[in-house]
C-alpha cells in the first residue's frame, strides 16, 4: 500500500512542530533529520503519481488512436 502525499507532508509537518518544541539538541537534530525524510518522501510520492497519471493519460490516447484507425 503506498502512502499519499499528503500523509508524508502531515508527518513532515508533525516532525518540524516537534523539533521547534524540543528542548534538546539531540531530540531538535533528530526531528530535523525526520522531517527531511518525510519531505523527501512526500516529493518521490508526488512524482510517482504524477508519472501515473501520465502513463495512463499516454495509455488512453493510444487506445483512442487505435480505436480511430480501426474505425
Amino acid at each position: 500500500m503506498s502512502q499519499s502525499y499528503e500523509f508524508y507532508c502531515a508527518r513532515a509537518e508533525a516532525a518540524r512542530k516537534a523539533a521547534d518544541a524540543a528542548t534538546l539538541d539531540n531530540v531538535r537534530d533528530r526531528e530535523l533529520r525526520a522531517a527531511k525524510s518525510w519531505a523527501d518522501l512526500a516529493e518521490h510520492a508526488r512524482g510517482v503519481a504524477e508519472a501515473r497519471i501520465k502513463t495512463e493519460r499516454e495509455k488512453r490516447e493510444a487506445r483512442e488512436a487505435l480505436a480511430a484507425a480501426e474505425a
